[in-house]
């Protein structure tokens, strides 16, 4: 793999992102009928830097926070926690009716009743990301981004995060810093800017240096065609994704990594889980094995951390995919929703299916 990363970097990644709030109730009830819940600070994107900050590796998100909020102080404190920097201006809330930092409740379901996920997002300050906030030059300049993530939910949250993080993208490789890319596509930030976030995406995705996202990702953010339909098995999944890649590397070929997870739910305490990863003309395939999920939320995430960590690291891609893999069931088996390894051998014996106790 043909992947350097820029050295002497102050952060091993950084990423944009919008905090908030995740509450989830206690013992997998659901939340409709539960009165006790578990409170964390969330977002997808620092979930993925997770990894590499729980691994000894300073890592920054540029963000914003409501001024004088209890919550955007616990979101600080919980990121000092995690070993995640963050540059960030406090705005004035602007009354009762002002911003907030979003709400995530969720629960994570039992046997065959699913999670679910309700989403509660206005005002939330996050969506007016600007990159103004954030002095560029120094950031990507002489302190130093060793990849900068950003995902689809970040870019496509408003006008205004789409026009930071192609900001921050174009930062990012002009001083250097390696771009990752997951495209995350939500069909309820797309409604209505079909063609304003097409365009967007398709600029970032064209400076991305690592792509990842799963088939539909690609057609629905990129506009590619699907492959005809096959069957919905996981032999049939893999070969249509290696398909839809090989269009994707024609118009893009930028990046040298890409990648996807592959799952299938038995129940929502077990899924068979693997991955793909493509490096030059090399294909690196995980065969879903079946896990078990403590909360499924955060899954696609640690793999992406994952698989960053290995990259950071100069593995090969097929390491970077087997440790991104076993991150990915890492966050599964916590009610956080981020993977937090001790070091990495606990990832690797998660990956060799090393479960004894360790003394």
């Amino acid at each position: 793999m043909n992947l350097k990363i820029k050295e002497n970097c102050k952060y091993a990644e950084g990423c944009p992102s919008s905090m908030g709030l995740r509450i989830t109730p206690e013992n997998r009830m659901a939340v409709q009928n539960s009165n006790m819940f578990m409170l964390q600070a969330t977002s997808a994107e620092t979930n993925v830097l997770n990894v590499a900050s729980s691994l000894g590796r300073e890592c920054v998100v540029l963000t914003r926070f409501v001024k004088g909020s209890p919550m955007a102080d616990f979101i600080k404190r919980q990121l000092r926690a995690r070993n995640i920097r963050f540059e960030a201006p406090d705005i004035e809330q602007g009354g009762p009716w002002g911003y907030r930092h979003q709400f995530n409740i969720a629960d994570s379901g039992f046997g065959l009743r699913a999670p679910r996920v309700w989403n509660d997002r206005a005002g939330e300050v996050g969506r007016t990301l600007c990159a103004d906030d954030y002095d560029l030059e120094r950031i990507f300049g002489s302190e130093g981004v060793g990849i900068f993530h950003i995902s689809g939910l970040i870019a496509a949250m408003s006008e205004d995060t789409t026009k930071c993080c192609l900001e921050l993208a174009r930062a990012a490789k002009k001083y250097g810093t390696r771009v990752s890319f997951d495209l995350n596509y939500r069909a309820t930030f797309w409604k209505g800017r079909e063609e304003e976030l097409s365009k967007a995406f398709s600029e970032i995705a064209s400076m991305a240096d690592i792509l990842i996202g799963n088939e539909e990702d690609f057609q629905l953010c990129l506009g590619f065609k699907g492959p005809e339909a096959g069957g919905k098995d996981l032999a049939s999944k893999i070969e249509s994704f290696k398909a839809m890649i090989m269009q994707v590397k024609e118009k893009y070929p930028n990046a040298q990594l890409y990648a996807t997870t592959l799952r299938q739910v038995i129940s929502a305490n077990e899924h068979l889980w693997g991955a793909i990863v493509l490096d030059g003309d090399n294909w690196y395939v995980e065969e879903p094995r079946e896990i078990q999920v403590l909360d499924r939320i955060g899954g696609g995430d640690g793999f992406s951390g994952g698989l960053l960590y290995g990259v950071l690291n100069g593995w090969d891609a097929e390491k970077c995919m087997q440790f991104g893999w076993a991150c990915g069931v890492m966050a599964a088996s916590s009610l956080n929703d981020y993977a937090e390894p001790a070091d990495e051998k606990q990832v690797w014996d998660i990956y060799k299916g090393n479960a004894r106790v360790q003394r």
